[in-house]
């Protein structure tokens, strides 16, 4: 069953295929079935520069459980860089900020 859940985000960065990196410029999240994975239906991450070639893409297959996992890691990974670059730049930690670090602990 193709599910059609696609969300599409600005990408700035890097990515990485065999030897060679490659600057991002989107990326995909999509949920629908494995083409790759030997699983069921899987959280699919495309990293990809539309300017560039069709190959200039990094692909991942995830389960629903591990994307979760991975979703938690980043928050939890965005709320302590945010907190760093507050105490970095002398800048008021705002409260949220903490809230996020404390729940996601």
């Amino acid at each position: 069953m193709c599910t059609s859940i696609i969300e599409i985000a600005r990408a700035e960065g890097m990515a990485k295929r065999g030897d060679e990196w490659f600057p991002l410029s989107q990326a995909v999240v999509a949920y629908d079935h494995a083409r790759h994975a030997p699983l069921g239906d899987v959280i699919t991450l495309d990293f990809i520069n539309t300017s560039l070639e069709p190959g200039a893409r990094a692909g991942i297959e995830l389960t629903l459980e591990t994307a979760k996992e991975l979703r938690a890691a980043l928050d939890r990974a965005i709320a302590a860089a945010e907190f760093e670059e507050a105490e970095v730049r002398g800048k008021r930690t705002v409260p949220s900020l903490l809230r996020a670090v404390s729940h996601a602990r």
